[in-house]
This record gives structure tokens, sequence and C-alpha cells, in this order.
């Protein structure tokens, strides 16, 4: 089953499998990136050739698939550019729709859920995201507008640009940050452009040192953070923004979101969304990110965002597609967690980290290969509340300019 799996979808490239009773065979026509890959069960011929999506993170995750040539990005890398073949075989077209009807049953997100969701993920020891991220715990995408910037200095460049499609023209403005994550976007906004926010989210850890931060800032009495679901809030705000919370609301929920957003916006006010999407047709996640690593998580086409939003009665006032930053952001972060194998599986064992390794260089051959995007999307209630040209944007970001530093990073296509 796996060996017709691998050969009905690898036609460019050269993959050898090995299998348990030791027997390899080589698949592909020859060309690089050329990988070896071992299986050290037999049942995984079968478990994995039914289903691929989940059972080759698995099989990573506890070592009985292990890469004896060439590396796991290069293994992924393969089968994703492969994948992407419109003329791909009748065998993965009916995985595909198995996988998707099984995600259509992991949609329901009623606010006990979404805590569920979130604590699994992001309620993990604070040390392991100080391994890999930057140092304001920006974990979404990253903006990078010159090659050579640091990770840092992106990160820093991805909040400005951001803030800059908010259209935050006076002082005292009510914002929202629904996700607020570690608190770094909305202490940005209360420092940069005297907001007063409110940031949500439902990570105890995140509420936890968010709160810390304000305090510690100087910021508490104009940015504060509370534990609770966005649709316990009440408004009116005059800005919303959410980045990378989205992508936890679930399909099935998208109309609800977008109402709710504009109950809660301002007459005259202006939200921005900053979400993971894809560029072709609507597809489940990969069932290992789902099941591993964001619980209830979905990805959207740009057409299942835009339709709720038009039922909703909000305008759709800007989009920009994000491409490749998030590749390059993911690269960083997976550097620096590799440079902290040793402490990961000290603190979480080795599989954690195998499971960990394999989610963010899958993603990012994702963003890489597989039509994985950012969007951010601009909305408002009345179509004269934003400028008609995009000029206020970049005015902004001239002037909020962060002082520039230099790094290693650029917008490369490959390792």
């Amino acid at each position: 089953m796996l060996r017709l799996l691998f050969k009905s979808l690898i036609r460019q490239g050269s993959l050898r499998l090995i299998i348990a009773d030791r027997k390899s065979y080589v698949i592909g026509d020859g060309s690089p990136p050329s990988v070896t890959v071992k299986l050290h069960e037999k049942k995984l011929e079968w478990t994995i050739g039914f289903n691929p999506h989940l059972k080759i993170g698995e099989a990573y995750m506890d070592g009985t698939l292990t890469i004896e040539e060439g590396s796991l990005y290069e293994f992924l890398r393969l089968l994703m550019e492969n994948y992407n073949n419109p003329e791909r075989s009748k065998l993965l077209k009916l995985l595909e729709r198995l996988n998707g009807y099984t995600a259509r049953f992991k949609q329901f997100n009623p606010i006990s859920l979404a805590r569920k969701n979130v604590a699994h993920h992001y309620d993990l020891p604070d040390r392991l995201y100080k391994y890999f991220l930057d140092s304001d715990r920006q974990y979404s995408c990253a903006y990078f507008r010159k090659p050579g910037i640091s990770l840092e200095q992106a990160q820093r460049e991805k909040k400005r640009h951001i803030a800059s499609k908010l259209l935050l023209d006076r002082p005292n403005l009510k914002v929202l940050d629904i996700g607020s994550g570690w608190g770094g976007m909305g202490l940005y906004l209360a420092r940069e452009a005297a907001c007063q926010v409110t940031g949500v989210t439902l990570s105890v850890e995140q509420y936890r040192i968010s709160r810390g931060r304000a305090q510690s800032e100087g910021l508490d009495k104009t940015c504060r953070f509370e534990l609770r679901d966005y649709r316990q809030e009440k408004g009116p705000y005059d800005r919303i923004v959410s980045i990378g919370m989205f992508e936890h609301v679930g399909k099935k929920n998208y109309d609800e979101f977008f109402s709710r957003i504009r109950g809660l916006l301002a007459d005259d006010g202006v939200c921005l969304l900053h979400t993971v999407g894809r560029l072709n047709e609507p597809s489940p996640v990969n069932a290992f990110i789902r099941k591993h690593i964001f619980p209830g998580t979905d990805v959207p086409v740009l057409s299942e965002v835009v339709d709720p939003i038009e039922r909703s009665g909000l305008f759709v006032t800007d989009v920009e597609v994000l491409r490749l930053h998030y590749a390059e952001t993911l690269k960083e972060w997976t550097d620096r967690l590799q440079s902290h194998r040793d402490e990961i599986i000290n603190l979480f064992g080795e599989c954690f980290y195998r499971k960990w390794e394999f989610y963010m260089i899958a993603c990012e051959c994702g963003f890489r290969y597989d039509r994985l995007v950012v969007f951010q999307v601009q909305l408002s209630k009345r179509l004269e509340t934003l400028p008609v040209t995009r000029d206020y944007m970049h005015e902004w970001e001239h002037s909020h300019g962060v002082a520039s530093d230099t790094g290693v990073v650029g917008l490369r296509r490959s390792r």
C-alpha cells in the first residue's frame, strides 16, 4: 500500500524506501532532492499508506520512521512539491476526501472547547517558547521588509505594518486585541499610539505573562489583558486587531465570528485580521497538525473568509497577501529550536522534541511548497471611514520607523 502511494505521488526527485524486512525500493526519476527513509515496523507499510497525512508525522515523532539520507526538510519538500501536481492519482484524491470528511466533525467550537484547545498548545511551560521565539514572544508570521534583517527586527516590522492599517489617527482610541498572546502587539499600540488596549486570551500562561509585562513597563493603566473569550466581550471599540487567532475559529463558525466583530466595532471603527490562508482550493489542515499541535485549527482560502464578511454587513477595505514571510519565520524558529535540542529533550523527552521539529519543518515546507500564505484583511462598517488611498499606511510606517539592525535572514526559496 505504501509503495503504491509513493509511486503514484513521486514523479520528480528520488525516494529510497527501506521497509522493516530490509528490502529497499527506489521511487521517482532520480533527480534531486534524493532522500532515504527507513521504516522500523512492518505495520507502517499499511498505516502510512492508508493515512499518510497523520501517520508520517506520528512515525517520525516516535522514531519508527527515520531519515537515513538527506534531511526531514528534504523529505517533506519532496512530498509537497509532488503533491501539488494537478495530475496526482485517484488514490491521493480519495485520501484527501476522507481527510476532509473527518475534519468537518472537528469544527464545533464552544467556549469550553476553545479553552481546552488553547491550553493544549499555549499553556505549555514557558521555557519552551523562550527557546525559539524572539524576545517579544511574537508567535505569528514576521514581516521581512528587507532581505538580511534579523527575526527580531522582522517581528517589529510586523507590528508596525499591522498598526499602519489600523488608522491610528488620534490618541486614546479604544482597541480590542483578540487572541492577544504574550501581549506584544497590545503593548506596542499602547506605547506607540497612546491607545487604550484590551487584550483577550484563553491561555492562562499568556494571560499571566502579558499582565506582568504591562505592569513592569508601566502600561497596566492603558493596556489591560483579560482571560476570556472574545464572544464574552462588550463594545464598542474604535479598532479591533486579531493576529493568528482566526485559524482557531473553525470554518463553520466564521459567520458567528464576523457578526460578533461587527457588533463590537464602533460605527467609524476599523478591524485588521491577520490569518494563515491558502491560495488553492479549500482543504483541511494537515491531520498531524490538527491532532498533535493545534486541535480545532482551520486554514481558509480567501473566498471562505470574504463570503461570511459580506453576510455580516462589514466591508472589505484592503487585502494583502504575505508570501514566503512565514516560511522564513519558521526557518528561524526551527534553527533556534534545533539549537536547543538537548535542553528540550531533557525537559520534555525526545518524542516531544521530534513532534515539534516535525511540526515546524512541515509548516515551513507548507509555506514554501504547498501554497500556504498569510492574509491581512482590513474591515470597516462604513465606506467613508478610511482614506481613499493607502498613503496613510506608508506615512505611519515612515514616521514610526524602527532602528535598522543586521541579520542573516533573506527571502530564500530553499535551505
